[in-house]
């Protein structure tokens, strides 16, 4: 299934893909929000759509599409996780998963504005696979962490470098500036994704590819990265891990090229759709 939220910011209603189309499910299932998951909305959704099958109402073709799920408890993210990465970034490949958390206000559609924050200098793209998590889990083992997946999507990674590598202390503040996580369009279940070490992602700003990696480059696989992130924090149902992002953003240039008002990014990853986001000044 590929799971759709769409309707204004903060007020959106959810809704399901189908032939490339889009239907309204707000009549028959509560949001994408933690205690769907939780309460087996995907095999409920299933049941739904076998019963109402030719009979859901289409939305319209300019209606707002939003992140395909609600705020979740938290947006974990892996850093340096593709080697290309870290050494345009002159980073050595980590041992073990670099974790930083992205603030869940960040959180925007698939195509809305991203907003350069206040006293920017240096804001950067970073396409990512961001996984979903489908069920509460703590201390999973890695031959079992596929189960607790609800399915994957599209994530822009959006960050501010020198918030991130100048002001001290860690990532975080470099990353949870409002608009710095467009994901989506959809919520793609696990289910429909055959081969997950293998799925092409890219980005482009302005219509120059700057971004085209793999997952089979990822230093740290997807059961792995689950594992492991379990072992220091309860994941939720809902709960994001964004995977980290391959080698093309504009820290690792020479020279170092960043993100202006009016510039466009285009990204896409096989088998969850492509997003666009127009970079625009800040504004309160």
């Amino acid at each position: 299934m590929k799971l759709i939220r769409f309707g204004d910011a903060g007020k959106e209603k959810p809704g399901i893909c189908l032939d490339g189309k889009f239907y309204d499910l707000s009549a028959f299932t509560r949001d994408y929000d933690e205690q769907f998951f939780a309460e087996g909305g995907l095999e409920k959704l299933q049941e739904i759509l076998s019963a109402q099958q030719g009979r859901l109402p289409e939305i319209p073709a300019d209606t707002r599409i939003g992140a395909p799920f609600g705020r979740p408890s938290k947006i974990v993210c892996i850093g340096l996780n593709y080697a290309d990465h870290a050494r345009e970034t002159n980073a050595i490949p980590p041992a073990e998963p670099v974790i930083f958390m992205k603030s869940t206000t960040a959180l925007c559609g698939p195509y809305d504005k991203v907003m350069i924050p206040r006293d920017s200098e240096k804001t950067d793209w970073e396409v990512e696979l961001a996984i979903v998590i489908g069920k509460k889990t703590s201390y999973v083992e890695e031959s079992d962490a596929m189960e607790y997946v609800a399915g994957f999507c599209l994530h822009n990674d959006v960050s501010e470098r020198a918030f991130q590598l100048e002001r001290g202390g860690t990532w975080d503040k470099g990353k949870g500036c409002d608009t710095f996580a467009p994901m989506g369009p959809y919520l793609v279940t696990r289910d429909e994704i055959t081969d997950i070490d293998n799925l092409r992602l890219w980005l482009t700003v302005n219509g120059q590819k700057m971004q085209d990696g793999n997952t089979s480059n990822l230093i740290f696989n997807i059961p792995f990265l689950v594992a492991y992130t379990s072992r220091f924090m309860t994941l939720l149902p809902g709960d994001i891990i964004s995977t980290g992002t391959p080698a093309g953003v504009g820290l690792g240039m020479n020279p170092q090229v960043y993100l202006k008002p009016g510039d466009v990014m285009e990204l896409g990853i096989d088998g969850l759709g492509t997003s666009r986001q127009e970079v625009v000044a800040f504004s309160k």
